[in-house]
This record gives C-alpha cells, sequence and structure tokens, in this order.
C-alpha cells in the first residue's frame, strides 16, 4: 500500500518540522517527506545531493508517476494540516463487562474519527486486567475488531481491590506498557510502593488516578458556592492533592516514570511544578473539560457535567490554563468514559461519573488554547502526539522518515456545533453539545491504513 499526502502544511515538532511538505508512505511507515523550500532549491540548483533534512527524496514525487499510477491513494491537503497520528493516555472502552456502553470496535471508531491513531484503555472493566489471562482475552478483542492502535493498561491489583498486586509481571512479558488502578486509588502506601518499585524494574509507566477516597464523602461535584445552590454534595480539593503529593513523593523514592492523570487543581499543578523542579520522571495531563469549564458553567442538576475529578473553581481553571501554558502540564487525553442515556438521565447524586472526549478533544484544544492564544499549534501537536507517545514508551508523535505512518490530517479553518448525535461513540454523555468550535479533522491514517475520513 502507497500513499501520498501532498500540498499540506506538515506540523512536526519533534522533527522541526512546520511547512509545506509532500509525505509518502510505503508499507505503513513514512517512506519520504519533502519539503516544499527543499523541491524549489533543488529545481533551482541549490542542492546537488536531491535529499532534505528528512531523508532521501525517490522521484516518487514527479507528476508523471502520481499519474501512472504509483500510488493507491492520494490525499490531496491543500489548505490542511497534517500532523502526527493523536495519542490518549487515558480512555475506558468499557469491554469486557459493559459493552452496553462502549465496546472496543466503537471505541476505537470513534478515536479515529477524533484524530486518534493510539489509545491506553483503562482496566477497571469486568473482569478487570489483572492478569495475563485477562490481559490476553483483552488484546485478542482488540486485534479482532479495533482500527487504531489499543494498548491495555493493566491494573495495579488484583480486582482493583487494594490488597495485593496484580500479575503486573506477567502482563508486562505479553506487551503491556502501563499500570493504573484508575477510577480509585492504591490507598495502601506501602503495596503502592511495591508496585512502583516493580514497574521502575520492568520499564513500565504508572498512572495515576488520585483519590483519596475515604475524603470523597459521597460528593459529586465540586465542593464550593455552586454545589450549595444546586443541593448536591461536594469534594474537595484535597481529595486529589493529597494522594497527587504522595504519589510523587513515592516516584522520587522509587525512580518510577510517574504520570498523574486528569489533573484538576491548583495544587496538582504546584506539585507538578515541584517534581519538575527536583528532576523526576512525572508528567501530567489535563482533559478538555478541565482547561474549558468551570464548576460555575453546570447550569443545572445535569448528570452529564459530572465527571471525576469534578469541574473545579474558576481559580483552579485558571490556575490549570497556566500550567498548560508554561508546560507543568504537557499531555492532553480525554479520559473519555461513555455511559448509557438512562444512567446519564438520573440527578448527579446518582448518576455515574464521566464524559466522552474522543471526538470533541482536538476541537476544543485548539479553540480554547491555541485560538485563545494561550499556546501555539506546535505545542499543541506536541501535547496530543509526541509527548504522551513518549510517557508511555511508544512509537509515534513523529512524520520522520521510517516511522509508523500514524497521521492525522485536520481543517484548522472549518467551524461547526459539536452535535452529539453524530458521535459514533455509543456514548453521548457530554456537556459540551451545541458549542461552536474550530478544527475539524479530514482524516485519520494508522500504519498507513486510512481508518477515517470526513
Amino acid at each position: 500500500m502507497k500513499l501520498l499526502i501532498k500540498n499540506g502544511t506538515v506540523i512536526d515538532p519533534t522533527g522541526g518540522i512546520h511547512g509545506k511538505a509532500d509525505i509518502v508512505v510505503s508499507d505503513g511507515v513514512i517512506a519520504d517527506v519533502l519539503l516544499e523550500d527543499a523541491e524549489d532549491e533543488a529545481a533551482e540548483g541549490g542542492s546537488d545531493s536531491g535529499t532534505s533534512e528528512c531523508g532521501d527524496m525517490s522521484s516518487d514525487f514527479s507528476s508523471e508517476n502520481i499519474s501512472s499510477g504509483v500510488y493507491d491513494r492520494i490525499i490531496d491537503a491543500t489548505g490542511l494540516y497534517v500532523m502526527p497520528g493523536f495519542v490518549d493516555l487515558h480512555v475506558h472502552f468499557r469491554e469486557p463487562g459493559f459493552t452496553h456502553k462502549e465496546t472496543v470496535k466503537t471505541g476505537s471508531m470513534a478515536a479515529a474519527h477524533g484524530g486518534y491513531t493510539s489509545v491506553f484503555c483503562m482496566p477497571n472493566t469486568k473482569p478487570v486486567i489483572d492478569s495475563a489471562k485477562n490481559y490476553k482475552m483483552l488484546s485478542d478483542i482488540i486485534e479482532r475488531d479495533a482500527c487504531v492502535h489499543v494498548y491495555p493498561v493493566g491494573a495495579v491489583t488484583k480486582g482493583q481491590a487494594g490488597c495485593e498486586l496484580a500479575e503486573i509481571e506477567k502482563m508486562a512479558t505479553l506487551g503491556m506498557k502501563a499500570i493504573s488502578e484508575d477510577g480509585k486509588s492504591v490507598m495502601d502506601s506501602g503495596l503502592y510502593r511495591k508496585a512502583m518499585k516493580l514497574a521502575e524494574s520492568l520499564d513500565l509507566t504508572v498512572m495515576a488516578h488520585c483519590e483519596d477516597i475515604n475524603l470523597v464523602e459521597g460528593g459529586v461535584m465540586n465542593s464550593g458556592k455552586r454545589a450549595g445552590e444546586l443541593g448536591l454534595s461536594g469534594i474537595s480539593n484535597a481529595v486529589e492533592d493529597i494522594i497527587a503529593a504522595r504519589d510523587v513523593l513515592l516516584a522520587k523514592e522509587t525512580g518510577v516514570r510517574l504520570h498523574l492523570c486528569h489533573c484538576s487543581t491548583a495544587d496538582s499543578v504546584e506539585i507538578l511544578r515541584f517534581a519538575k523542579e527536583d528532576g523526576l520522571s512525572v508528567t501530567g495531563e489535563v482533559c478538555p473539560h478541565h482547561f474549558t469549564m468551570c464548576d460555575e458553567d453546570i447550569p443545572c442538576d445535569d448528570a452529564n457535567y459530572k465527571m471525576n475529578p469534578p469541574l473545579r473553581s474558576k481559580a483552579d481553571l485558571e490556575a490549570i490554563r497556566e500550567g498548560i501554558k508554561n508546560g507543568y502540564l504537557n499531555v492532553i487525553s480525554t479520559d473519555h468514559a461513555p455511559h448509557s442515556a438512562e444512567e446519564k438521565a438520573a440527578s448527579m447524586s446518582k448518576a455515574p461519573f464521566g464524559i466522552v472526549g474522543l471526538e470533541t478533544a482536538f476541537a476544543l484544544a485548539y479553540t480554547e488554547l491555541v485560538c485563545g492564544g494561550l499556546i501555539d499549534l506546535d505545542t499543541l501537536v506536541r501535547y496530543m502526539s509526541s509527548n504522551p507517545a513518549k510517557v508511555a514508551g511508544i512509537q509515534g508523535g513523529s512524520l520522520a522518515v521510517g516511522k509508523p505512518a500514524d497521521i492525522t490530517v485536520v481543517d484548522l479553518a472549518s467551524e461547526y456545533e459539536i452535535d452529539k448525535n453524530e458521535f459514533v461513540s455509543m456514548g453521548k454523555n457530554t456537556p459540551f453539545d451545541g458549542r461552536k468550535v474550530k478544527g475539524k479533522v479530514m482524516y485519520t491514517v494508522v500504519s498507513g491504513k486510512m481508518v477515517y475520513q470526513a
């Protein structure tokens, strides 16, 4: 399979590319990248090598070869932006056990629609992904049904019960890249330290859901004025901050690669600042809902606004945005968490936590962060592709010659309203329905194969 993506503006921060270029894909990898100015220079006799900084340029780019059918497919990306495929470190595909909410097939399709070429699915399924047997079962489903790269994340403890370590070493031998107790925290610090030491020895990333369950006390939204107005129980910032601080200190002691999931508070940003200044292998992610909304934006008792951690105060929102700007929060993930319409029709006091995000993340991030002047486009691409790939230790986030051909093509000029009824995800639970955004994913290519076209 040979694919040509021509006339696009290529954004590849890891390769220092931001300009017009053509990309050739062959047998699932990037075969050639030809920058427009390099082509012009060669035509003018300014270079006798026939190459650019990106690698050897073959004659495949000639008009004769294009017209003679050298390529199986040609994408004319004129006016579009070509980027490394997005990587999401935090999704819930619900399979096995909760396939009425999402499946690997529908979740991966939603990922492709959102421009994601790699995703990491959390282990809080039924059964929990806590053993080699369960890991293999999910891997077989992924191989059969997924249209993007799906990496199962293993649990830290058996059944996520917090009492005994899961089969971490056995799952690692099957290719597991990360462990997480997502949906909860391991409250036994001694057991968690033991897991971190093991993860460090196996070169695994620990993805931390930071929540002190003893402080939640039935809370369903941020503790503050708005919770009182709605008559709902609140969740304080300390619920997140205490565990975030503990986990960073344990990472300092063990040397493990630690990733803090869905950071939502001002003090989480401060804790990440401390970790960075101390030279620790600690990173933090932020979800679009936490950099676009605060608890004041919750209009009523609407469970589509219920997520964990919750929408925080305006001061926390501003601190999160500052953390994105200064790079303490340098990964954007979705925490894609689909639920049925019936479940989300209940009051916030009874409905499950979680919103979907795969099909809205890029547009929200581009609209809020880039169009809003907080960061530039290259930084956004790093936050959504190369940085998460590096955190998880996978190939991706690069359009360099020889790298996997995981590519996203977007139309930054496209303006539209988010319509949950157009989602391919089984989950429609989003507070962003009807929100106006810019930036539409037009094509998603995984290992050289077209998996989505708008």
